[in-house]
């Protein structure tokens, strides 16, 4: 296993722990957990809520954002940015980077991971990188197939 990925899990698995007496598993936390496992497309927080609502029109959208943001916070999710005017979740914790498509706006994952441009970075002007976030934009293959 990779240095830069071992520190990442001990440090989300840290967090997790000291967070445990924060949390409380609650039915909406593991509801919102699941939709956003379920849905499987990086989706937004209003994506969620229009996912848990179908079968459980008592949950608020208040809930869905708090756990969302709580979730994020501890490691069990990903905040993979804003780049349509949402803010995108991932279920996918494992280091990786992301694909965005300029036309359909899906999201795909990057499994491959570059763990030597944290510390290339730093080497550059002695930044302390807590996290970093990289997302690759262009055209998906259907996309880019539907343009020819």
């Amino acid at each position: 296993m990779k240095q830069d990925t071992v520190w990442h899990f001990r440090a989300c698995l840290k967090d997790i722990l000291n967070n445990m007496d924060n949390k409380r598993n609650t039915i909406q936390r593991q509801l919102v957990l699941d939709a956003v496992r379920e849905l499987g497309i990086h989706p937004t927080a209003e994506q969620v809520f229009d996912h848990i609502i179908e079968k459980y029109p008592s949950i608020s959208k208040a809930t869905v954002y708090r756990n969302l943001s709580q979730m994020a916070e501890s490691c069990e999710l990903l905040n993979i940015g804003s780049f349509d005017g949402s803010t995108h979740y991932d279920h996918n914790c494992h280091n990786h980077y992301h694909f965005i498509c300029d036309e359909c706006k899906q999201v795909f994952d990057i499994d491959d991971y570059f763990p030597d441009i944290c510390a290339r970075i730093k080497n550059m002007d002695g930044f302390d990188i807590t996290n970093h976030n990289i997302s690759f934009n262009g055209l998906c293959r259907v996309c880019k197939s539907k343009k020819r």
